[in-house]
């Protein structure tokens, strides 16, 4: 599987990322992958090679780039309930720094970069989150709604806020097919609902689930909240959106 460390020239300096695509040498539809919390590390760039498998380009940025190169704070190998505390702490400030128009500017520069590689089929493109990278694939479907055909997020947080620019504002401007993988506990029931409203009432279509017996980041491996069973949950129904949308179409 190739792969390659690359950096994405953006308003505001170049952004290191990640790489993974098929070796059959044909292009293949781009996906931009938004990684959580802990960055860009070993099981995200693991979860870019899998997908490549099944025949796509993934572009995985370092979301904090402005403050060095991934990883921007040390991780441990496996981060534990004990360790995940500290570790959290030490990325709040790049996290609250990562304003939505620092986002917005940010897709701009991933899409354009994505759709210029050599590899890279015409055509629409998918994006992906996990944890807070879920509202970032969210707004970067909302920003570019004819680039955009898919977007799927997994253990999402702060997709439903009372902030003004709330991810839940923007979805009246999706027009990709959209599936939410949440856990147990991601979301307040009374979120949970306004999430399903903003959806029905934007039109979007859309599927959204619970995913049962599950804690907030049940697809990393590297947590102590990895769910085999989750995680398996998610490639059902990621494969299936990605091929409807940017392959069978």
């Amino acid at each position: 599987m190739p792969t390659r460390t690359l950096r994405i020239p953006t308003t505001d300096g170049q952004a290191d990322a990640f790489a993974a695509y098929p070796d059959h040498g044909e292009r293949c539809p781009g996906v931009l992958l938004y990684t959580d919390v802990f960055g860009v590390r070993p099981e995200l760039e693991d979860r870019a090679r899998e997908l490549a498998g099944h025949g796509y380009y993934v572009l995985v940025p370092n979301l904090y780039y402005r403050h060095g190169p991934a990883p921007v704070v040390e991780l441990p190998e496996h981060i534990g309930h004990e360790a995940r505390p500290a570790v959290v702490e030490r990325l709040l400030p790049f996290v609250q720094a990562h304003t939505t128009e620092r986002v917005l500017r940010d897709a701009d520069a991933y899409l354009r970069f994505l759709t210029a590689q050599p590899e890279v089929a015409a055509g629409p493109v998918a994006t992906i989150g996990y944890c807070l990278g879920a509202a970032l694939a969210m707004r970067t479907a909302a920003a570019h709604p004819g680039q955009v055909a898919a977007v799927a997020g997994f253990h999402p947080v702060s997709l439903v806020t009372e902030a003004p620019d709330s991810p839940h504002r923007v979805f009246p401007e999706l027009t990709a097919q959209v599936h939410l993988g949440l856990a147990e506990g991601d979301m307040t029931p009374e979120s949970t609902s306004e999430l399903a409203q903003a959806l029905g009432a934007a039109g979007v279509d859309h599927t959204s689930e619970i995913y049962p017996g599950t804690v907030h980041g049940f697809t990393m491996s590297d947590t102590d909240a990895f769910d085999p069973s989750g995680l398996q949950r998610h490639w059902d129904r990621l494969l299936p959106l990605l091929r409807r949308t940017l392959i069978d179409d």
